[in-house]
């Protein structure tokens, strides 16, 4: 069956072929056809051609769903007081990850599925259509075969995320983690997973580890993300590039060669301000990035720890009041950026042949989801071609 979405008063396809020919490619006062899961037609409402059904957006804007290429789901309890005693004047490190840690391995399988539904509920109703999960904290062979298990039972976009810090069981041996993690590990997690990351940073793997880890899931037939330069400057954006990454994620302490690696490469700077919202931390320089060519992604880092936030359009928000960006660059990364970060052309976008994978706003036009920070404008949510919420 077809489905002809008309009325629109903006819509959002992200091809710059398309409408008023920005890297948004907005066309007023349009239409899409849907048929089956897929984008049959887009173009000015008056033109669209007949569908089985009719569905009128009532002069709302329509923009692709948003790709969460960076999300931790699979975790249990939660870590209100560290967030409580960080908004209260402590600092944030990576060690506290180990809580959550400690919480994961106690936790049923129904409940950490559970808990990973409940999340994915909340994002999709505010507009995510797309979302990578990693792994990381269960931090042995066991948790986080589990992990990526139950992950891989709800999305594609799964990653292996064993060395998110040195396993508390291995504090005292991270040489003989590194081995495990490179190893039995792997091994028993590859079959799960299409992605593997590694933490590059003070507390957690140095350059030598991350590249041996990143290599060593190559060699399986996972492909290399790397979480870089959060915390610190360091080899993780320019050991990224080196490994053809598809992204590295944060990305907030950057030096000009940085920029540059990341500019003349094929790796998406991913960038995370609900982490540095939750941390009070330095902003990452989006207008920096995208001055210099970079390709940027904008996603929310949902964790228990540093970025507990499940909303994209709240994060669009952010990136424009307090990295640089424009609503249009913002509603760009949160969409077609995301999708480079996972490598994918057939989401993140509007056109046909991509997913039928479209977000209405309560809205006239995208501006708003940053114009409006904190107003639930999703009024409606439609996933490979079906009204999901």
């Amino acid at each position: 069956m077809s489905t002809v979405i008309t009325h629109i008063a903006a819509l959002v396809t992200n091809d710059p072929s398309l409408g008023d020919g920005s890297p948004l490619g907005l066309i007023q006062d349009a239409a899409v056809v849907v048929d089956g899961d897929r984008v049959a037609w887009v173009g000015e409402s008056g033109q669209a051609p007949a569908a089985d059904n009719r569905v009128d957006a009532g002069g709302r804007a329509v923009i692709p769903g948003f790709v969460d290429s960076h999300s931790h789901l699979v975790f249990a309890g939660d870590r209100t007081e560290e967030f409580n005693a960080r908004m209260s004047g402590r600092s944030y490190s990576a060690g506290g990850i180990r809580t959550t840690v400690a919480a994961t391995r106690a936790a049923s399988d129904a409940e950490l599925e559970a808990n990973l539904t409940r999340y994915l509920d909340e994002a999709l109703r505010q507009g995510t259509t797309t979302f990578e999960t990693k792994s990381g904290y269960g931090l042995t062979v066991e948790d986080e075969a589990r992990a990526l298990r139950i992950a891989a039972a709800h999305t594609d976009e799964v990653t292996y995320l064993g060395a998110h810090i040195v396993s508390p069981d291995h504090a005292d041996d991270p040489a003989a983690y590194v081995d495990l993690v490179t190893g039995p590990m792997l091994d028993a997690c590859a079959p799960y997973a299409r992605w593997i990351d590694v933490f590059c940073e003070k507390g957690a793997f140095d350059g030598d580890q991350a590249r041996a880890i990143l290599t060593a899931g190559k060699a399986k037939g996972l492909h290399p993300r790397i979480h870089a330069n959060q915390l610190s400057y360091g080899p993780g954006v320019q050991l990224a590039v080196e490994l053809d990454a598809a992204s590295a994620d944060h990305c907030t302490h950057l030096t000009d060669a940085d920029v540059d690696a990341l500019a003349n490469g094929a790796t998406v700077a991913t960038l995370l301000p609900g982490a540095e919202f939750s941390t009070r931390a330095q902003w990452p320089d989006a207008r920096r990035l995208l001055d210099a060519g970079v390709t940027v992604a904008l996603s929310t880092d949902c964790n228990p720890g540093s970025s507990f936030t499940s909303s994209v359009p709240f994060c669009v928000a952010l990136a424009v009041r307090d990295m640089g960006m424009t609503p249009d660059e913002a509603v760009w990364s949160a969409t077609a950026g995301g999708a480079a970060a996972l490598r994918r052309e057939d989401i993140g976008r509007l056109t046909p042949g991509a997913y039928a994978d479209l977000a209405v706003l309560d809205a006239p036009s995208h501006v708003h989801l940053a114009y409006r920070p904190g107003v639930p404008l999703v009024a409606e949510v439609w996933r490979r071609g079906t009204r999901v919420a």
